[in-house]
């Protein structure tokens, strides 16, 4: 009988069993899905774990995203706080006018607890020198509630829980959109001092302006001066605490310059008297304070008379925000006592009847 040589025979494989194959796809996953998180970690485009490494700039366009990790890890001494109309702000103003490293802390709607908030979190891990507090007319009769999360706000970038990082860390939006984003913009050069600028995409003119505002037939009776009183009361107890605990930071309150057409429209709805009363308490209620600096900028009938300032009712140009710090750092309507708050709300009212008198 012939003697066949196994050696010289191709020997068949076993097919992989259902459980080796499960092995190699759950561990294959487990690589990508690692790699990801790495990626997600080393670059870090929302700074939840560090300040950005690399020699990339810290590209700041996402302010629900960003602004919390911003004040966790990013260097400075000194914060810009507000809604939107703060935004168009170029930090380096406030460093040129009175020193410091300055960065931003804004929210769009600009509700005090929720700035209040950022400026708690801020507090954890920074010594701050200059507080520059940007305070509208609706933040005081607001709700003084925190709205982060009621608002849909990524609230695993602002807890503290380690284990919700997963919607960070293995976010196809972050890998595929914020990343490339962010890398790319710091190559080209990107200037900190921007941070959340809009104004570039808008248009500002008093055509823009008007076909934002709808003016009302009617002018409904004028509500009592305090119909918003608990509020009130709320939101200067969230703000007097902010300054009491820090007696080591200074800090400027100014109330920004809306256009005729919002005080219009405050003359319209009856909502004037309690907004300018509200104003009044929080005005003299500030000024108790040594490191309380108080400026109003309201009744500067040549900015909120001229509608080409403003793209909407209370959108103005970032040149308006360049000329506030100016005026700051000079001291040109700055408040020191309650007979200069009488005098700017009476000087207030009189702006905001012209207002109310005026054609559109």
């Amino acid at each position: 009988m012939r003697k066949i040589k196994l050696s010289n025979m191709q020997t068949a494989r076993p097919a992989p069993s259902a459980g080796q194959f499960l092995r190699s796809f759950a561990l294959t996953c487990a690589v990508l899905l690692g790699f990801c998180a790495l990626l997600v970690f080393l670059l870090d485009p929302f700074f939840h774990y560090h300040r950005p490494w690399f020699g990339l700039a810290a590209v700041q366009t996402e302010k629900e995203y960003q602004v919390v990790g911003a004040l966790d890890h990013l260097p400075y001494d000194s914060l810009i706080v507000g809604s939107s109309v703060t935004e168009n702000n170029y930090n380096g103003w406030y460093d040129e006018a009175f020193g410091g490293q300055t960065i931003k802390a804004v929210r769009s709607y600009g509700a005090t607890a929720d700035l209040c908030w950022l400026l708690s979190r801020a507090h954890e891990t920074h010594r701050l020198r200059n507080v520059y507090y940007n305070i509208d007319p609706t933040s005081l009769y607001a709700e003084p509630e925190v709205t982060f999360a009621a608002s849909g706000c990524p609230m695993y970038l602002y807890d503290r829980n380690p284990f919700n990082d997963v919607s960070y860390l293995l976010n196809k939006t972050v890998l595929f959109e914020e990343i490339p984003h962010s890398v790319l913009m710091s190559l080209r050069g990107y200037d900190e001092n921007t941070s959340y600028n809009w104004w570039t995409s808008k248009t500002f003119s008093r055509e823009a302006a008007l076909s934002h505002y709808t003016r009302s037939e009617t002018v409904l009776p004028e509500q009592s001066e305090h119909a918003k009183d608990e509020e009130l009361r709320g939101n200067l107890a969230l703000l007097t605490a902010e300054v009491e605990a820090h007696p080591e930071t200074d800090y400027y309150f100014f109330f920004p310059p809306y256009s005729a057409l919002w005080w219009d429209n405050a003359v319209r709805t009856g909502a004037r008297d309690f907004v300018l009363y509200d104003e009044s308490r929080a005005m003299k209620t500030l000024l108790q304070y040594k490191n309380v600096r108080l400026y109003c900028f309201q009744a500067d009938s040549e900015i909120i008379f001229d509608l080409d300032n403003y793209m909407d009712a209370l959108h103005f140009r970032p040149e308006i925000n360049h000329q506030m710090v100016t005026w700051m750092k000079e001291g040109r309507y700055e408040l020191h006592s309650d007979a200069d708050v009488d005098a700017q709300i009476d000087a207030l009212r009189r702006v905001t009847d012209r207002a109310a008198r005026s054609k559109y």
